[in-house]
Order: structure tokens, then sequence, then C-alpha cells
């Protein structure tokens, strides 16, 4: 018998993968509700709304994210770990960013999906303030580009090509003081 946090994390991974292989107009809930061998109802007990699913979805992306932020170490450490833990989650997880780039996309449209997308951003973009605070630099400022740099490299992969996503990173690590 499965339990409730189970089924709720089961149905928020066949969302995950709907979106990663279909893309945000691909999601059905019905199909998702199918592959985790419930019916729609039950769907709709856990997540009443898309909008509720798709947290969900952007919840455990961001569970994804948070692994590259361990804590050890000087903040410039813990910012450089950071950029090598994307670029490891970049190649090992590439429908993660395919997630997210997706999600990114429909919030152009959707009020509701720009507002989840916005929160993620906002605590994103602190958290990497809170690293560079101590900078003697403009940690706001840093904190901006580097979340717009990463955005457009990793969430837009299709426009940059491999050797140019290399160049903006390790120009981003120059600029935020953590080259390798």
């Amino acid at each position: 018998m499965i339990d409730a946090r189970s089924r709720r994390q089961a149905l928020v991974l066949a969302a995950y993968r709907q979106i990663a292989e279909r893309g945000f107009e691909g999601l059905r809930t019905r199909e998702v509700a199918a592959e985790v061998g419930v019916n729609v109802a039950t769907l709709h007990y856990y997540f009443p709304t898309k909008e509720a699913l798709i947290k969900g979805v952007v919840g455990h992306a961001m569970t994804r994210f948070r692994s590259t932020l361990t804590g050890v170490g000087t903040p410039s450490e813990q910012l450089a770990a950071h950029l090598k833990g994307l670029r490891k989650l970049a190649r090992a997880e590439p429908e993660l960013f395919a997630v997210m780039g997706e999600l990114a996309l429909r919030s152009a449209r959707d009020p509701a999906m720009a507002g989840i997308v916005r929160q993620t951003t906002d605590v994103w973009q602190a958290t990497l303030r809170s690293l560079m605070a101590d900078s003697g630099r403009d940690a706001d400022a840093l904190a901006t580009l580097a979340v717009a740099t990463l955005k457009g490299i990793y969430m837009l992969p299709t426009t940059t090509s491999p050797e140019n996503r290399d160049k903006a990173l390790k120009a981003l690590e120059m600029t935020l003081g953590v080259a390798r």
C-alpha cells in the first residue's frame, strides 16, 4: 500500500516527466494519474488544480537545485560549489533544466505561472546575494547578473552552443571572483 506522501511524490514525478518530454502544453492530468495508477479524482485530491501540481513539480526541481548549495566552506567556496554543482546537474539531469525552461517560457503568458517562477527566482537571487554580501561589491547586481546568465545558458540550452555556454560560465565565475 502506497502512503499519501509517496503517492503525492509519484504524481509530481509523473508530471515532471511529461513536461520534460512534451513541454508544458503536453501536460495532461489524466495521463499523469494513469501513469501512477490512480484516477483523475485521486490526483485532484492531492492537487486540486493544475497550478498546485505545477507547484509540486517546481518544489521537486528546487530540491534538486538546492542540492548544489551545501553550506560548507566560505561564501566564495559555496558559490563556486554551487556553479560546479549546476554544471554537474546540467550533464546528469538535462530534463531538470528543460522543465524549468518550459515553465519560465509559459510564465510569459500565464500570470499564475509567472508568480511561481518569480518566487523561485527571488529565493535563488537572495541566496546568491547572501553568498556575495561580504565581497565588497554590489551583491544585488552580481546576484541579478548570475541568475540571468545561468537562466539563459541552462534554461534555453538550444540557443547556446556548449562552447559558448562554457565561455559564459567562465566569464561569470571570473566576474563573481570564483574562477577555477
